[in-house]
């Protein structure tokens, strides 16, 4: 994850669409710089909000030099109706994005419009977490990077640990840190849920030697994360 202006304060969740700060920029560049797997990487997929797109092509710029464009997948946006997790239409999206490898074709009008498929409850930020996994899983490439948001990746992952890690700050909503990457296969070729796994690789260099939660942790810290929203009391927030 890297940072947007609206992670500085609560007040900047009223800024629409915000951009990279200059230390989320240097954060990419280092990312550009010391990301491992650059070489095998066959597809870029990023959220279309304006900070996921730029941390794309700053932070994967050896796969843009070889060639490989960003597709934007609607379904991976943010959680909260927040004017910061509110994207851009479409129209002036694609002006923007005019001269940049980012292919913006499945981005169609409305998607910014948190309503129906698109809004911010618990059920249909889950279903188009689904999607997005089963989508995903029809691609022919196999090494994938996504670029999302900290809120979102919860849903995505299906892995709630850590998600009250930043609880109280304008960081609030996600147990993922800035910078922060971890990698997963999927679970089964015949799960229609399209489920993740993180590897073991991926969860040593995070957790070391810590157990993963089962199931049913990972279930009750579902449910306490939905329950706080309902009540109000869990702002869904992004950290990217």
């Amino acid at each position: 994850m890297y940072q947007g202006y609206h992670n500085l304060s609560v007040a900047n969740y009223q800024l629409q669409d915000p951009d990279l700060t200059p230390f989320g920029e240097e954060q990419c560049h280092h990312l550009a710089e010391h990301f491992p797997y650059h070489t095998f990487v066959e597809l870029l997929v990023a959220s279309p909000l304006r900070r996921t797109i730029y941390t794309t092509l700053l932070g994967f710029e050896p796969e843009i030099k070889r060639g490989l464009k960003i597709i934007t997948l609607p379904e991976l946006q943010e959680t909260s109706d927040n004017p910061c997790d509110t994207g851009t239409d479409v129209e002036k999206l694609k002006k923007e994005m005019a001269d940049k490898p980012v292919d913006l074709s499945l981005v169609t009008e409305g998607w910014n419009s948190k309503q129906g498929k698109w809004a911010e409850d618990a059920k249909a930020v889950g279903a188009r977490a689904k999607e997005a996994r089963i989508w995903l899983k029809a691609r022919l490439e196999k090494e994938i990077v996504l670029v999302t948001h900290g809120g979102f990746l919860h849903y995505f992952t299906e892995d709630w640990g850590d998600s009250a890690m930043y609880e109280g700050t304008p960081e609030a909503g996600t147990g993922w840190a800035n910078t922060e990457y971890r990698s997963y296969t999927f679970k089964d070729e015949k799960d229609d849920n399209a489920s993740l796994v993180e590897t073991t690789e991926s969860i040593q260099r995070r957790r070391g030697t810590d157990k993963p939660l089962s199931q049913t942790e990972q279930m009750e810290l579902e449910a306490t994360h939905h329950k706080k929203g309902e009540n109000g009391g869990f702002q869904f927030q992004s950290k990217v």
